[in-house]
C-alpha cells in the first residue's frame, strides 16, 4: 500500500493504444487518467498532481519530448516514461537529457513499462517524502522566538557560541541557553541535527 495516491497519465493520439495501455494498468492495480495530446494534458495540469506521465513521442501538436519541456518549465518535476514506435538515438538523447525516466520503443512488454513506471513513483515517493519532512522541519523551527531564530541562522552558517554573541551583542552563556532551548523545541540532540534542521526548512 503507497502512502501517496499516485496516477499514470497517459498520453497517446492512439485511442485503441489509450485504452489498452489504462486498461493493462488498471487491472495491475494503477489509477490513470488519458488525453490525446499534449495540449489537452496541458491545459488540464495542476501543480499538486502526482504520478507519472506516460507519453508518446510522436504526437498532433507538441511532441513528447516538447511536452517535458513545458512541464519542466512549469515548474513540474513529474517524471516522464516515453514510448515510441520511431524510436532513434537522438530522440532517446534528447528525452534522457531532460531526464526522462525511461526511453520504450513499441511494442514493449507490459513488465517493461510497469517496470519504468514503478521506478517513476519511487522517485515520486522519495520527493514527497522530503517535501513532507521539509514542511515538519518548517513548523518546528515556527516554535521559536525571533532570537532563537537569530542563533539558529548564525549557527547554520557554522558560528561558534562566541562568534555568535559577538554578532548578536549577548554572552556566550545566554547563547548556550538559546541553543539548548532551541534543540528542546526542534527535537534534536546535538548542533549538527539543529544544523541540519536548519538548512532543510530553507531548502538547501
Amino acid at each position: 500500500m503507497r502512502e501517496h495516491e499516485l496516477t499514470v497519465y497517459i498520453i497517446d493520439d492512439d485511442p485503441s493504444v489509450r485504452d489498452s495501455l489504462s486498461l493493462m494498468l488498471g487491472i495491475a492495480g494503477y489509477r490513470t487518467a488519458t488525453f490525446a495530446d499534449a495540449e489537452t494534458f496541458l491545459a488540464a495540469w495542476q501543480a499538486h498532481w502526482t504520478g507519472c506521465v506516460v507519453t508518446d513521442l510522436r504526437l498532433p501538436g507538441a511532441s513528447g519530448t516538447e511536452l517535458q519541456a513545458a512541464l519542466r518549465k512549469r515548474g513540474s518535476v513529474l517524471p516522464v516514461i516515453v514510448i515510441t514506435a520511431h524510436g532513434d538515438v537522438p530522440s532517446a538523447r534528447t528525452a534522457f537529457r531532460a531526464e526522462a525516466v525511461d526511453f520504450l520503443e513499441k511494442p514493449f512488454d507490459d513488465a517493461q513499462l510497469r517496470a519504468g513506471i514503478e521506478s517513476a513513483f519511487a522517485q515520486e515517493e522519495d520527493r514527497l517524502a522530503g517535501e513532507k519532512a521539509r514542511r515538519a522541519d518548517a513548523a518546528r523551527l515556527e516554535r521559536l522566538t525571533p532570537r532563537e531564530r537569530e542563533v539558529l541562522q548564525h549557527a547554520a552558517r557554522g558560528m561558534h557560541a562566541k562568534e555568535i554573541a559577538a554578532a548578536l551583542g549577548i554572552s556566550p552563556r545566554t547563547v548556550e541557553v538559546h541553543k539548548t532551548r532551541i534543540m528542546d523545541k526542534l527535537g534534536v540532540r546535538n548542533v549538527a541535527e539543529l544544523v541540519r534542521v536548519a538548512l532543510a526548512a530553507s531548502g538547501r
